[in-house]
């Protein structure tokens, strides 16, 4: 249906040649209307795949009745809006149409132009309002479907979906664990913006990045004169989020004097300003991140038991992206149409020796890492198509991370020459050298890997 912004088309079906044209005449007084006249069914019915968004009937026409008539475009066209109007006053007939889906029912008289014109411009508000509603749905849906901001189809991910989905239909505290770059505060965002509670705040805090003695203000908030540099009151992150969600990420950084506050204000659900002595009321929904594990941590005596169960709830494990198979694909060529769009350009290809490289390839930086990687690659590539040369990692990492897998001797050895060998554009007597060992010892091993393929 056409917006107010766009031209309005109006379909005008009239067996009379001089009431057609006064129709006409004066509803193309508006520019905005594309208007054509029909003078029977048979024409009408014939010019539906024109998509009008409105249609005025004569309700008695020679070749067919209204209501007939009035069934069949409301089959082919059921968004368009029919206005009848008829030279006879029949109030059992106004009903009738009307409970057809008739839009109104007007009368021939001194009256029709009028009221022809205020009621075709209600019609059009109406549709304008309602496609209005419908794409901010939309667009609030899409901005929130995590299928959508949460990138794969491997079966880990999947099984992320349904406990996203399983949080976000119950009030249960959520922990979130997963190494740095799996997109843990996607996740948080995603039970948030699907749970009863989306149109309230959600608030995300980064413990790791508050210095230890402003942690509680940031959190709990102070007022003025708490302390030194207190010149105001402050409302702290659980009261802005108060009734919405508040999401701690790296929770497992927080220290254990802190830990002990919180969990009593998890407990007691209010706080206290620093400074103050008012007991403010929470409502909140508490979701946490971590890339630690906090068993572990507990263990360890840095992070306390009580709390940790109390935070324990439903657990989401997200997979490191080495692990999620053909996501790394999926994800790159999103990140790749991500910053055309963002920059405008035309479509870049992504090349199969290039993906091939990408899927070698260990990801110690998951998601974030990958999408750096990629956009490097975006702006280094020519002719439209990344190529294997554009792909560049960061081969410290890299390697660092090979040496933290369990695996064979022979396994870590022929990963070490890989690794050179990405590292020196594949010349097999730069990487002999550097590794002090024969050339014979790489040959067989990148035969062994052909053989294999």
């Amino acid at each position: 249906m056409a917006s107010l912004n766009n031209s309005y088309k109006i379909f005008i079906v009239e067996d009379d040649k001089w009431y057609n044209n006064f129709l006409k005449h004066i509803i193309s007084l508006n520019p905005d209307y594309i208007v054509e006249s029909f003078f029977n069914a048979a024409e009408v019915l014939a010019n539906l795949h024109k998509k009008p968004d409105l249609i005025t009937v004569d309700y008695s026409l020679p070749d067919i009745n209204g209501d007939e008539l009035i069934k069949k475009i409301k089959d082919q066209l059921p968004e368009a809006q029919i206005i009848v109007i008829s030279g006879q006053e029949d109030v059992q007939t106004a009903i009738q149409l009307l409970k057809l889906g008739v839009y109104d029912y007007i009368l021939k008289d001194e009256d029709t132009k009028h009221r022809l014109l205020n009621v075709i411009q209600h019609v059009r508000s109406n549709a304008s309002l309602k496609e209005e509603i419908v794409s901010l749905r939309e667009e609030v849906g899409k901005k929130y479907d995590f299928s959508s901001t949460i990138i794969g189809s491997s079966n880990a991910i999947k099984k992320c979906f349904s406990l996203i989905e399983k949080a976000a239909a119950s009030k249960i505290v959520v922990s979130v664990t997963g190494e740095t770059g799996t997109g843990k505060e996607l996740v948080a965002k995603a039970i948030h913006y699907h749970s009863d509670r989306k149109k309230l705040p959600f608030v995300a805090v980064n413990i790791a990045a508050i210095p230890r003695e402003l942690i509680e203000s940031e959190l709990f908030g102070h007022e003025k004169g708490a302390f030194t540099g207190a010149d105001a009151r402050r409302i702290g992150k659980f009261e802005q989020a108060n009734h919405g969600t508040i999401f701690l990420d790296e929770i497992g950084e927080m220290d254990i004097t802190m830990q002990a506050k919180l969990l009593r204000v998890l407990q007691e659900k209010e706080v206290t300003r620093v400074g103050g002595n008012q007991k403010i009321e929470l409502n909140v929904r508490i979701v946490v991140a971590t890339h630690r594990n906090l068993a572990n941590e507990v263990k360890a005596g840095k992070f306390r038991e009580d709390l940790y169960y109390r935070l324990l709830g439903l657990q989401i494990a997200l997979p490191p992206l080495h692990e999620r198979g053909n996501d790394i694909i999926i994800l790159s060529k999103h990140f790749i149409d991500e910053y055309c769009k963002e920059n405008k350009i035309k479509k870049i290809n992504l090349s199969s020796e290039a993906q091939k490289k990408l899927f070698k390839y260990h990801f110690p930086g998951n998601i974030r890492e990958l999408k750096a990687i990629i956009e490097l690659a975006c702006v280094l590539c020519s002719d439209g198509v990344i190529l294997e040369t554009d792909i560049t990692f960061n081969t410290e990492k890299s390697l660092s991370n090979i040496l933290m897998q369990e695996m064979s001797l022979e396994d870590y050895t022929n990963n070490i020459i890989r690794n050179y060998l990405e590292k020196y554009n594949s010349n097999v007597i730069t990487v002999a050298k550097k590794l002090n060992i024969g050339k014979s010892t790489i040959y067989r091993m990148l035969k062994a890997q052909s053989e294999e393929k």
